[in-house]
């Protein structure tokens, strides 16, 4: 378990988070640019000082009187730009953390980038680097990973593909997870429960299903009558589904524009 009451004074607002994480838990970190969530993940890593309580898995990591380094800390943290050694192969990289070639090669194997382990990292794609990132991230086997919109500057199908492997790892490790992310299909396919920011306060924390009720933006491709329903084909990223609405709905929306799907009854509820 993962205790957090977190304080510290921003430029605009407070920044006030108090809640608990199950132990094993993947934890999406949402809400709007600003909102104080990377600064939440930095003041859990130790790398911003507040005034906040952190107590994790009965170890005491913060409180008014005292202050865990982060190199004490039982952390994995991924970047967005991916913080590799460019000076460093891939596998060096990896014992840079921790000196067990076992533990490496089995995250490489996993990751499907052991045969790219003698390769310097600058000569790597996007792609190869986050994974590298993350495999860096597990070598301590830490109490938490965090990740800062990890996969965002990738393209489509390498998200999603990451995304596989971080939900693979994840379940093999069984480390705690908060992940930043503004990305609300990679939300819904990874975390078990979604804690939404604005302004510093925690406004919504909840299971993905009852917390991203605006969910999906989704371009439409075909419409279909189906005796008394229409049958909607839409496109969501790299991904082809389609809906059942009635006709009432299908009168308000044309192929080849975009929708906004609500996910609790996936229906069309905004038309742009």
């Amino acid at each position: 378990m993962i205790e957090l009451d977190i304080k510290k004074t921003l430029d605009q607002f407070e920044l006030e988070v108090k809640t608990t994480i199950k132990e094993g838990e993947f934890v999406a970190l949402s809400g709007e640019s600003g909102s104080g969530k990377t600064t939440l993940l930095r003041i859990l890593a130790g790398l911003e000082k507040s005034q906040s309580f952190i107590n994790v898995e009965g170890v005491l990591w913060q409180d008014e009187k005292s202050f865990l380094s982060p190199q004490k800390r039982e952390i994995g943290y991924v970047f967005q730009d991916y913080a590799l050694f460019e000076n460093m192969s891939v596998l060096e990289n990896l014992l840079y953390v921790q000196k067990d070639k076992k533990l490496a090669k089995y995250l490489l194997d996993i990751t499907s980038l052991y045969e790219l382990k003698d390769r310097s990292s600058k000569r790597l794609s996007g792609g190869q680097k986050q994974r590298v990132s993350l495999c860096r991230a597990l070598m301590k086997r830490p109490k938490l990973l965090l990740m800062d919109e990890a996969l965002s500057a990738l393209d489509m199908q390498m998200r999603v593909k990451l995304q596989d492997e971080i939900s693979k790892l994840h379940k093999e490790f069984k480390t705690t997870t908060i992940m930043v992310s503004h990305d609300k299909s990679e939300i819904y396919r990874l975390s078990d429960r979604v804690l939404v920011l604005k302004d510093g306060k925690l406004i919504e924390d909840g299971k993905v299903e009852q917390t991203l009720v605006s969910s999906f933006k989704a371009k439409v491709l075909d419409i279909k009558r189906v005796e008394d329903n229409m049958v909607v084909i839409i496109s969501m990223g790299e991904q082809i589904s389609k809906i059942t609405i009635s006709l009432k709905d299908a009168k308000n929306i044309q192929v080849g524009e975009e929708v906004t799907l609500d996910i609790k009854n996936l229906t069309p509820i905004i038309t742009s």
